[in-house]
């Protein structure tokens, strides 16, 4: 009798993970954005050896008026000196025809020095397969490299999760070198994986999982907001993997619990809890948010507190 479902997948050990880490973008009370801290998120997230992203979703996007997107693109360039980045391209709330807005936006964050990340828009989503495809192509065109984004809608009401047929047409776009997948399953994210193993081997496959981070053992690489809460953490557990250290899982469960907490519904308020551990480590002055987005309890923070106290604990074992 035929077994009814898929073979185990096996494992890629000793990969070199390419992480990014959603910078969290910090408040004062005041309902300001914190540049002081900000500078000190991005700085620690660069020092780990992580490429941080701006203006994602851990970076409020949806909530900023478009002016303020480009006042925070502009501070991450002022501070680079010229290190890697990443920056979201968010064009929903933009009137109509999608197309020239991401064109417009992307040559700007090229500009500066940052791979643009185009999120999804409700324009965009509500076009077929063909369409979908043909507006990635269209920026393709500009000569530029970028990166794509599913968001899956418990993040974010304007995103999608893309047919099968619908990825494995846009990985063939010669200026997409990568795809972040945020639907929280595995399993659409192995599919992915095998179709870019068969067809596209050197093409990405950013897991946005907060709730299986460990995706990176069968070939993923990662674009995650809970990497915020921590970068060093990851970056270790990374390194981990690269060297084949056993003490790749310990800190991965540790980090998993974070997630597993923090990315309860609802999700969008993990935010909150980003800005708790944040403040609780001394990376930012304070856990202040935006005054529009969801907020977490602050019991939450006995919680994160105990479980950075485990992670700092795995991180004091010999380098």
């Amino acid at each position: 009798m035929k077994p009814t479902t898929s073979p185990l997948i096996p494992a890629k050990p000793n990969r070199e993970i390419h992480g990014i880490c959603a910078a969290y973008l910090p408040w004062r009370p005041i309902a300001k954005i914190d540049f002081d801290s900000y500078a000190m998120m991005l700085e620690s997230i660069w020092r780990s050896g992580l490429t941080p992203a701006v203006n994602m979703d851990t970076g409020f996007a949806n909530l900023l008026t478009d002016a303020q997107r480009r006042e925070v693109l502009q501070f991450a360039k002022s501070i680079s000196q010229g290190r890697p980045m990443v920056a979201g391209v968010f064009v929903d709330d933009l009137p109509g025809d999608c197309v020239p807005h991401y064109q417009r936006q992307i040559e700007a964050t090229a500009s500066v020095g940052a791979m643009p990340i185009l999120f999804q828009c409700r324009d965009l989503i509500a076009r077929t397969d063909r369409e979908i495809v043909k507006v990635y192509d269209q920026v393709g065109k500009l000569g530029v490299d970028f990166l794509g984004f599913e968001l899956g809608k418990m993040f974010a009401s304007f995103g999608a999760i893309y047919s099968i047929a619908c990825f494995t047409e846009l990985i063939a776009i010669p200026r997409l070198l990568g795809l972040k997948h945020s639907s929280l399953s595995r399993e659409l994210e192995w599919q992915r994986l095998e179709i870019r193993d068969a067809k596209r081997p050197e093409f990405r496959v950013y897991t946005g999982n907060d709730l299986a981070i460990d995706m990176v053992q069968w070939g993923s690489d990662y674009l995650l907001g809970l990497a915020a809460f921590y970068p060093e953490a990851f970056a270790r557990r990374d390194r981990y993997w690269r060297e084949g250290d056993r003490r790749f899982y310990a800190i991965n469960d540790a980090l998993q619990l974070l997630g597993g907490f923090s990315f309860r519904d609802p999700v969008p308020a993990y935010k909150h809890d980003a800005a708790m551990a944040l403040a609780l480590r001394g990376v930012i002055a304070c856990d202040a948010m935006h005054p529009d987005a969801p907020s977490r309890p602050p019991s939450d923070r006995e919680f994160i507190a105990m479980i950075i106290e485990r992670i700092e604990s795995l991180m004091s074992d010999a380098v």
